[in-house]
């Protein structure tokens, strides 16, 4: 069966290299340091700044604090925390990641109101801690379907505000444009191999929202992308 047959469902018995605890810790942090770049290029996280982060927190009309669950190496974190620094927005930028290899690649980026910690959801909602907003990017594929409902449920837990989920959605197109575009940036890296089966693994928006069920929206800021969105429950 072709890759692009696979592509009419979900293929969860992939496994990416980064997740193998015994992967090349070269090509490892290779990756982590390129996806600042791969992830401006495709995860539209400009898009869903201006629409959803944005508002979020001028509507605060106070400092706010925002967590990236699963935050990887930490780029997307910091990419938001300079867009709001630009608009004068006082945010403390927290991200949470419980693979040591993430944390460690992450706190290179660590600086004055962003920070990183080596913790899941569960450890931050055990702490006591609350959020304004929440957001991941690229988690939900790696879920299974008990995880993926655990870790909904945990994100609405943490935030007093809204919660965004952004990952990739599912197509022929995606996947042949990743393909092809990637070749440039994956040399030394797991960028291509591991992007490809990402796609493999990734929902559709009807599939997301289906899975999700109530109260989640998803929608799709930007092509090859969905966002699934909902208010959290948390109280100060």
């Amino acid at each position: 069966m072709s890759a692009f047959t696979g592509l009419a469902r979900r293929d969860t018995a992939l496994r990416e290299l980064m997740d193998d605890p015994e992967c090349d810790p070269r090509a490892l942090a290779a990756t982590y340091r390129r996806f600042d770049v791969v992830n401006r290029l495709v995860s539209a996280w400009g898009r869903v700044y201006r629409t959803h982060v944005r508002p979020e927190l001028i509507a605060l009309g106070r400092p706010a604090r925002v967590l990236d669950l699963g935050s990887g190496g930490g780029d997307v974190v910091a990419r938001l925390a300079a867009l709001a620094a630009r608009d004068g927005l006082e945010v403390e930028w927290v991200g949470a990641d419980p693979d040591p290899r993430a944390h460690e690649a992450a706190r290179l980026r660590e600086r004055p109101g962003v920070r990183f910690v080596s913790q899941g959801s569960r450890e931050l909602i055990a702490a006591g801690e609350t959020f304004d907003l929440v957001l991941s990017n690229h988690v939900l594929h790696h879920l299974d379907d008990a995880s993926l409902a655990a870790f909904a449920d945990d994100s609405l837990a943490l935030s007093r505000g809204a919660v965004l989920h952004a990952d990739i959605a599912r197509g022929r197109l995606a996947y042949g444009l990743y393909a092809v575009g990637i070749a440039p940036l994956s040399v030394g890296t797991f960028l291509r191999v591991d992007g490809l089966r990402s796609i493999r693994r990734s929902y559709r928006p009807a599939e997301l929202a289906a899975a999700l069920g109530t109260p989640w929206v998803v929608e799709t800021p930007a092509p090859f992308r969905v966002l699934a969105r909902a208010r959290g429950r948390a109280r100060d």
